[in-house]
């Protein structure tokens, strides 16, 4: 076994990244295009649509914490998370594609195979990335390689987010000859290809180094029990969910905002004018978006060294509120401004999310810490609960706004509707990150005390 706190090298940080680079081309079209799949294209209303999206989040609220627990049981020569990236990898894929097919149903039907196929991806997606993100908390004890190697995870999320926010519109429009339906299946068929690779890469290119302080059989009830009375556990858990639905509504709003309320503009630079569509604008937005988000990511290692993981991840909630409340007041002409907030958010919520997924390893070493067992994948795993539960909470409630304003799907949309878009993807979204810096101005593991559970725990794997 390997030192666990050995450097980890380029390479292996790079694969490790990969990971997220695919899951994050899904979960980019989950957040932006899949609504607007559904609604725009498969013919479902927006109210069912977000019903369906809470409603399945009951069996993924427990499908997340139970995966967690398989995997802090697996035993194979691979390890206990890297195996589930080999072997989950071609089912995601084809689940994916499935997802974004458009079976002719009728409109009954249809909302049954949404809910099936919706509900199986969301299954296949637990299987692969709730091991994926536990095996950070393996790779290395020390905390500082933690925050890089998320770093390293959320370069590659936001790049795969990038390259389908650059890419999705045009193969869309491209692959279907003006046949939406045909080009969303066509599309998403290549992301699921590359997806099923990168997972693969990332199963070879890294290693498992971290042994719990004891050899132990663990009590699924010990190990309820422990995370029940972990708090910083639940203090994350809701700033991970707020958070979340900040990012969900705001991505699930940018389609609309562009297509109703922006629509097509003409944009003068250095004196030229330029003819833009709003899906340009719409892709454009959200490239940006992700780009910035990627700065802030960069900058999430050296600001948290100065300041503290805890510091900067409450400055960066309150930034990304405060920015995204700002967009409410541009109206369509003022791209250059629509763009401009874009930026401020981008970087600022960029900060927030490599942060969060170390303070999580962080979590499980304060729970070995405190009561001698180690649940990796049993906290990682609430860590992508949240992020999905988030990611729903704000899908459903963009859903059931949209029908709440009297949205109508392909029609010129009435001036409460109009408002009721420009509130989703500024004010509303906000709120969900000035939730989460309530949440997180609670959280007690700070450096200093985090650095005593390290020499604790590493005192303790020597002698153990």
């Amino acid at each position: 076994m390997e030192d666990s706190k050995s450097k980890i090298t380029f390479r292996e940080r790079a694969a490790y990244g990969l990971g997220d680079f695919a899951s994050s081309m899904f979960w980019k079209l989950f957040s932006m295009f899949l609504l607007f799949f559904y609604t725009d294209v498969f013919g479902i209303s927006a109210a069912a649509v977000g019903t369906m999206f809470l409603i399945t989040r009951v069996w993924d609220a427990a499908n997340d914490p139970l995966m967690g627990i398989l995997a802090d049981r697996t035993h194979s020569k691979w390890g206990k998370f890297r195996p589930y990236l080999l072997f989950v990898a071609v089912p995601f894929a084809m689940v994916g594609v499935l997802t974004f097919s458009t079976p002719n149903l009728d409109e009954g039907s249809k909302l049954i195979y949404a809910y099936v196929t919706y509900s199986l991806m969301m299954m296949v997606y637990t299987a692969i990335n709730v091991p994926y993100s536990s095996l950070m908390g393996v790779m290395t004890s020390d905390p500082g390689e933690r925050t890089t190697l998320a770093s390293f995870r959320f370069i590659g999320a936001f790049s795969g987010g990038l390259l389908v926010t650059a890419t999705a519109n045009s193969l869309i429009g491209y692959l279907g000859d003006e046949d939406q339906a045909v080009g969303f299946q066509a599309t998403v068929g290549i992301y699921a290809v590359v997806a099923a690779i990168l997972f693969w890469l990332t199963f070879a290119g890294t290693r498992e180094r971290l042994k719990p302080v004891r050899s132990q059989k663990p009590s699924l009830r010990d190990d309820l029990g422990d995370i029940a009375k972990n708090g910083p556990w639940f203090v994350m858990l809701g700033a991970g969910i707020s958070i979340l639905i900040f990012n969900s509504i705001r991505d699930g709003s940018i389609l609309y905002y562009f297509k109703y309320y922006v629509k097509d503009q003409t944009f003068s630079f250095l004196g030229v004018q330029y003819e833009l569509t709003h899906t340009v604008l719409s892709s454009a937005y959200m490239s940006t978006w992700l780009a910035t988000n990627i700065i802030g990511v960069l900058l999430a290692k050296p600001i948290s060294s100065r300041l503290g993981k805890k510091r900067t991840f409450a400055m960066s909630a309150i930034l990304s509120a405060l920015f995204s409340f700002t967009l409410f007041f541009f109206h369509p002409g003022q791209i250059g401004w629509i763009f401009f907030s874009n930026i401020l958010v981008g970087i600022s919520a960029g900060i927030v999310l490599p942060l969060a997924w170390s303070m999580y390893a962080d979590i499980a070493d304060y729970s070995e810490w405190k009561t001698g067992r180690r649940a990796t994948g049993l906290i990682f795993s609430s860590s992508s609960m949240s992020q999905k539960f988030g990611w729903t909470l704000g899908g459903a409630i963009t859903g059931w706004l949209l029908a709440a304003f009297g949205f109508e799907a392909n029609a010129a949309q009435t001036d409460e509707a109009l408002m009721g878009i420009r509130l989703m993807i500024s004010v509303i979204a906000g709120l969900g990150a000035l939730l989460s810096f309530g949440f997180i101005s609670i959280y007690k593991l700070d450096e200093k005390f985090m650095q005593k559970v390290s020499a604790d725990l590493g005192r303790s794997r020597e002698t153990g």
